[in-house]
């Protein structure tokens, strides 16, 4: 050891950072089943093929995977239509995220995103030295895209739009953004960031890659952990003017997507007819779940993700604990809200007991609840 024991400090930035919290496990209460509905995971197990894919290609997991993902990008390709050179992958969404940010954004840049959205937005951007611009979100819980809009300045390098948005679940039209997209300058990148695009069943959401073939401006966000079910093998991808795909590729962590994630995706995107059974099932419990709740009472915004919000307000921590108390653990943000997945159906059954028994608390005492939004 040497005389002076301290380190060497680290990049004062890192104090600033807002903490990324992932969703808490359930503590254990005698007599309950415990539900994890605080991440929005696929309950479902991986898609069939998935796991034989997997097995083989753990046999060779002594080799480093494709660097450039040629087989996943090939295979994505076909699916989505577009020229493989337009796709870049990373190690889930938030990754492809944090190299679009490196590849455009240089120290005191500007990137503009609504909020609340997804919490890895002010740290990706903060770790680039470059500035968030946060635009607060309509009353209704839903992108202002008039104030992003006038939010735009000379430094301005990203706009991030989070469509179905995380957490509240709403959307952006394909209208909505198109007028917006008349007005954004064409040196600035706009990333529509779709991880729920499978879960949406608006007929007005946005056709993303019809915008971008109109935009080259754009780039689209997309993840495989989420619908696909392998938020534990990470894997996500953008798709995007080639130029810029090849920029990302070029801020990607060599050999990031590991060999058996690549595998895995590719098996997931063959499965494609099983997937679509599952996310009718999703979605069909999301419109269960939503229904019983406008029946108890609640009024929330209309989700088009695999979740549903409850702007709770300073409430917020009071629901979660009550949660808690049941087994049952969703995701509070501060004084914000709560989102709670749709998961398994008995962990949903649990999440409408708690919110029915909510309802009649706060009638018996004269307290309204804070989950209320102006209607349409």
């Amino acid at each position: 050891m040497t005389r002076d024991a301290s380190p060497p400090p680290t990049r004062p930035v890192l104090a600033t950072l807002p903490a990324y919290r992932a969703g808490r496990l359930p503590e254990p209460v005698p007599g309950l089943t415990a539900y994890k509905i605080s991440s929005n995971e696929n309950p479902y197990p991986p898609l069939p093929g998935v796991l034989a894919a997997v097995h083989a290609a753990a046999e060779r997991m002594n080799r480093y995977p494709d660097m450039a993902n040629t087989a996943l990008r090939t295979a994505l390709s076909n699916y989505l239509g577009v020229p493989m050179e337009m796709i870049a992958c990373g190690t889930g969404s938030v990754a492809v995220l944090g190299h679009i940010i490196d590849a455009m954004c240089d120290a005191g840049d500007e990137v503009i995103y609504a909020w609340r959205s997804f919490e890895a937005y002010p740290i990706a951007i903060a770790l680039a030295g470059a500035f968030s611009v946060q635009v607060p979100l309509t009353p209704d819980h839903r992108h202002d895209l008039h104030a992003m809009a006038a939010s735009i300045t000379e430094t301005t390098k990203v706009i991030l739009v989070c469509t179905p948005n995380n957490p509240t679940g709403t959307i952006v039209t394909d209208t909505e953004l198109r007028d917006f997209l008349a007005v954004v300058p064409p040196r600035v990148l706009v990333v529509i960031d779709e991880a729920y695009l499978e879960f949406g069943t608006d007929p007005e959401a946005p056709d993303a890659l019809a915008i971008l073939r109109d935009h080259p401006n754009v780039v689209v966000l997309r993840t495989f952990s989420k619908a696909y079910g392998l938020a534990g093998l990470r894997v996500g991808y953008a798709v995007a003017h080639p130029d810029i795909a090849e920029a990302l590729r070029m801020t990607a962590t060599p050999f990031g997507v590991n060999l058996v994630a690549q595998e895995a995706a590719i098996a997931s995107l063959a499965a494609r007819d099983d997937l679509q059974v599952r996310v009718k099932e999703l979605v069909a419990e999301r419109d269960r779940v939503e229904a019983a709740l406008a029946e108890q009472g609640w009024v929330l915004p209309p989700s088009q993700a695999n979740f549903v919000w409850f702007p709770l307000g300073e409430q917020t921590p009071d629901f979660a604990a009550a949660c808690e108390e049941q087994a049952l653990t969703v995701r509070p943000y501060a004084s914000d809200g709560v989102r709670a997945t749709i998961g398994e159906s008995a962990a949903c059954e649990r999440l409408l007991e708690i919110t029915a028994a909510w309802r009649a608390r706060a009638a018996t005492e004269e307290v309204e609840p804070a989950a209320a939004v102006p209607g349409p």
